[in-house]
């Protein structure tokens, strides 16, 4: 059996502890290797290496940092289909959809290693004369990253590439559930030649080696993705630390669809949005508000169209919705299930657990569609990060976005309409850090700021430019070269 270790300070070693978990396959139960389980020891070690690394790192041009991060891409474009197929067997998702995700981080390889000769600041002119004064971007130190499951390569690329082309080095925390995939992009990096201890990739919980990197005091900057119970953790501890955090929390996503919208484009949507990747994923459609001159026609829709999703093991191309990722999982979805149920909504399709033959050993929950849902339902406003859409029926656009930013998430949001001037109002007044128009709530570019408002994060941004003000800070710059003393916001006159 494979056993997955740990990459500290360019070398492939087993945890201190000598301890291992099992790595199971979602769809079928089936062992796949073993992954070694760390200590606060091996965070200590890994930080004491990025530490040593980060001092040499800083000083190399970023331009000729970012000749490593082109080899990455290069790397990951060659191997994608071999990826792709490690993360499907650990993780879940389909095929396709895998294939999605590695490229999405060949794509932010290429894109970061751009940013390698635009790490932009600025002159202004000073307020004295023969002064000059300008902004640089200088890195923040030891990034402590902390990935999840669902996209275990997509986000990890996210963080790292953009931490690593602004001069910072990385210890890095995968989930427990996908460090197959971790491996293959850590050695990735390895093989491209990535100076030795800028890469660490330490395996564990997140009771021990979350903790560990978020406590470690030459760490200076936590970058997370997770659930909003474990980042509210994190940012408190981190805070009283007075460390840098950057957190990508939940969702709870809803698509508006108004009375003149195309209903076969809207249910498209809705149907990858709620059940690809399982529903889970942050940007998931958890919620539609359909205006109620469409609704019973939007419904008829999405049942007849939801028998076409075939379940199964995501290896399969012929397969639409994989599984969830384990058992806990699977029972918190049908706890959701039962509570909305009890809270009176109605079941059109779905709401229970897949034991069917050839399902049963792995962790399949059916799609599900609840309607007659009201705003004021737990299904309605909790995440439950897995494939259960709920219908709420409006009678206005002010009414679909009031509800629709009545939760304490602000991630995602879409509209259908035909209507430039109602697409226009929503695009103003939904408050999410993403909106959609005439399109499902997933499907982020890498070259855009991710990330939302209120309970789904904390301010800052993956991706796209924003992603360097994680990983930077601004040092101001003045120089006189007038020969004496000049006192600025002093009254010369």
């Amino acid at each position: 059996m494979k056993k997955y270790l740990n990459y500290i300070d360019g070398e492939w070693s087993e945890s201190s502890s000598g301890k291992y978990v099992e790595i199971l396959n979602p769809a079928n139960g089936e062992v796949l290797g073993e992954v070694t389980q760390s200590t606060k020891e091996d965070v200590d070690r890994a930080v004491q290496a990025a530490k040593k690394a980060q001092k040499e790192w800083r000083l190399v041009p970023a331009p000729e940092r970012a000749e490593f991060l082109y080899k990455v891409a290069f790397l990951l474009k060659e191997r994608k289909e071999k990826i792709a197929q490690v993360l499907t067997s650990e993780m879940g998702k389909v095929i396709e959809e895998a294939r999605g995700e590695v490229q999405e981080a060949i794509d932010m390889a290429f894109y970061m290693a751009g940013e390698g000769r635009r790490q932009f600041g600025d002159t202004v002119p000073s307020e004295l004369r023969n002064k000059f004064a300008m902004s640089v971007r200088i890195p923040v130190g030891v990034a402590g990253l902390i990935t999840p499951w669902n996209f275990p390569i997509a986000i990890a690329s996210w963080k790292s590439l953009p931490a690593l082309v602004t001069g910072n080095a990385v210890v890095w925390k995968p989930a427990t559930e996908t460090p197959m995939t971790a491996y293959e992009f850590a050695k990735i990096y390895e093989e491209a030649g990535l100076p030795k201890g800028l890469l660490n990739l330490v395996n564990g919980s997140g009771s021990v080696v979350g903790n560990a990197i978020v406590e470690h005091p030459d760490i200076d900057l936590i970058s997370f993705t997770g659930s909003n119970e474990v980042g509210s953790a994190i940012n408190a501890r981190a805070g009283e630390l007075l460390k840098r955090t950057s957190l990508e929390m939940g969702g709870k996503n809803a698509v508006t669809v108004l009375a003149d919208a195309d209903l076969d484009l809207a249910v498209d949507s809705i149907l990858w949005g709620a059940f690809g990747t399982s529903g889970q994923r942050c940007t998931a459609t958890s919620r539609i508000i359909v205006h109620q001159y469409v609704k019973a026609e939007l419904e008829q829709k999405l049942v007849d169209r939801i028998g076409e999703l075939t379940l199964g093991d995501g290896a399969d191309e012929s397969v639409k919705v994989g599984p969830v990722i384990n058992r806990s999982a699977l029972e918190k979805i049908h706890d959701f299930v039962q509570i909305g149920q009890r809270e009176g909504a109605r079941l059109l399709a779905g709401g229970h657990i897949v034991s069917e033959i050839g399902l049963d050993g792995g962790n399949f929950y059916a799609p599900t569609i609840f309607t007659d849902v009201t705003p004021e339902m737990r299904i309605a406003k909790e995440e439950i990060f897995g494939p259960v859409v709920s219908i709420i029926s409006v009678n206005s656009l002010e009414e679909a976005i009031e509800i629709n930013n009545n939760v304490e998430f602000g991630l995602s949001s879409s509209i259908f309409t035909a209507d430039v001037n109602r697409a226009f109002q929503a695009m103003r007044d939904l408050d999410t850090g993403i909106v959609y128009i005439n399109a499902g709530t997933t499907g982020a570019e890498i070259h855009l700021p991710f990330g939302g408002t209120k309970g789904t994060g904390n301010g800052h941004r993956d991706s796209g430019v924003a992603a360097l003000d994680v990983y930077t800070e601004w040092k101001s710059v003045y120089i006189d070269y007038s020969g004496k003393l000049q006192r600025a916001q002093i009254d010369n006159n």
